[in-house]
Parts: C-alpha cells; structure tokens; sequence
C-alpha cells in the first residue's frame, strides 16, 4: 500500500463526515428559506443548478445515457423527488431537528418496503429495531392525543426516501452511478418545476436565498455526491451508511446551536431512540 494510498484512507471517513454535516445544517439554512420562496420553487431552483453543475463538473456524462438508464433513473427520481417534496413542506411545519430524525426513519423503513415489493425476509432483530424506531416517532411526532402534520409529512419523505434506496439496489447494478444521479435529479428538477409552474413560480427573493439555494445545490447535492462516491471507494459500505447517519445528529446540534431550536425531554428521548434503531439495522449489515 503506498503513502498515497494510505493518505485516502485516512481522508475518505473525515470527508464523508464533511457530507453528514453540511446535509445537517442544510435543515437548519433552508428552513428560513423556504419562509421566504414557495417550497416547490426552491426545489425546482435547487435541482436545476445541481443538475447544470453536475455536467459541468464531467460533461463527458451525457454520452452515458441510455434508455435503460433513463428509464431505471426516472422511476427511481420521481421517488426520490418525492422525498424531496414531502420533507421541505414538513421542514416549513416542524423544527430542523425533528425533520432530521423523521428523515433518518427511512433506514430502518428500507428493509419494510424491500420486504413487502422483492419478498426478502424480516428477521426478529429488523423487526425489534423497527418497533424501537416506531416509539421514537412516536414520541417525537405525538402531540398530546394529535399527530403532528409536519412529522407527518416527513415520514412519508422517509418512506418515499426507503423507496428510492430500494429501487436503487434492484435497478442500480450495470449502471453508470453518476449518469443515475444525474437522470435521478433532473426528474426531481422537472417534478417540482412543473407543480412550482403551476402554483406560480418565484424566483429566490433575495440574497439569501439564493446563497441557501446555491448552497443547497452545488455542496450538499453535487459536491456531496462526488465526496460520497470517491469515499465508498476507499471504505465499506457500512461504515458508509454509518458516517451517514450522522446527518440525524448534526441537524438536531445545528437546529440547538443556531436555530434557535430547544428539544423537550420527550423528543430528546425520541431522537435518541430513532438513531439507535439507525445504527443498530446499519452496524447488523456488517
């Protein structure tokens, strides 16, 4: 193994922290935002500019596309827009911190959906992690004897979220990684263009916006996406999917430090109890 080697292996987890982190304070940043832009237009801004930078970072990717990946591709952005569509309008109702644990649901709904569409087979240990993660949502989405609509809202991104990873690992095999992203995000671009076209597209009303847009956009979708993609290259994919899941603690420790935000005892206990389902399902892989 030569230094330079070593030297990756070394950068590849700090890095893909980096990514956890930026995903993180992105609940925190877009919250005020989408305050201020209609959530669809924001989206629809957000995917355009991740799209325009993804080819101009390798242009030599169009020339990957075929019909078989557009067709894999499309299906597998309309759930991942979806996601995108469902957790931006529950962000608007509900704290950074709470999104980002809801969010993090949809490693442990995963296993449920590809039960229930390809027929694998729950084990005992899936289902203890899935009732764990249950009464964290429970505790962090209940409001005295109501539901929240905005952890309501984010559970059915997590769940479109689940789906999205599950297409993937049925479709993605063959296929060139980069090429779906980018497919992936121009559907996410077209669906919420078309419904922010319709309710009336705004363009970022000022400065700021456009900064959580470009942010948004070129780090913690493009950039973010290159990181995650040269680091799974250099670790397993386990550890991957565990460094990632620190997403769900830094939006809780942004959303605290910066936003504002407080977290009652009842959804301290919750958050805690949805990252250990997280990590248990996650390290059970292994």
């Amino acid at each position: 193994m030569n230094a330079r080697h070593q030297l990756q292996l070394k950068l590849a987890p700090w890095a893909l922290l980096a990514v956890s982190a930026a995903w993180g304070a992105a609940f925190v940043i877009m919250k005020p935002a989408i305050e201020r832009q209609a959530v669809n237009s924001f989206l629809a801004t957000r995917f355009v500019m991740a799209v325009v930078a993804m080819v101009i970072l390798r242009p030599s990717v169009l020339k990957k596309l075929n019909r078989e990946l557009v067709l894999k591709g499309s299906l597998a952005g309309l759930f991942l827009g979806s996601g995108y569509i469902f957790q931006t309008l529950g962000l608007a109702r509900t704290g950074a911190a709470i999104t980002g644990f809801v969010t993090g649901l949809y490693v442990v709904l995963t296993p449920l959906i590809a039960a229930l569409f390809l027929k694998e087979r729950i084990n005992a240990f899936t289902w203890f992690c899935v009732v764990l993660a249950t009464v964290g949502l429970a505790l962090l989405s209940l409001r005295g004897w109501s539901v929240g609509i905005g952890e309501t809202l984010v559970f059915v991104s997590a769940i479109a979220f689940a789906a999205h990873i599950v297409t993937l690992s049925k479709w993605s095999l063959g296929l060139d990684t980069y090429a779906l992203t980018v497919v992936q995000l121009t559907i996410c671009a077209l669906l919420t263009g078309v419904i922010s076209i319709g309710q009336g597209y705004e363009t970022p009303p000022d400065a700021g916006v456009w900064g959580v847009v470009i942010f948004t956009a070129v780090i913690c979708t493009a950039v973010a996406f290159i990181v995650q993609t040269w680091s799974q290259a250099h670790m397993s994919s386990t550890k991957v999917a565990v460094i990632l899941t620190m997403e769900v603690v830094f939006a809780a420790l942004f959303a605290v430090l910066f936003g504002g935000e407080s977290l009652s005892l009842q959804v301290s206990v919750g958050g805690i109890l949805v990252v250990i389902a997280m990590y248990l399902i996650v390290m059970k892989e292994a």
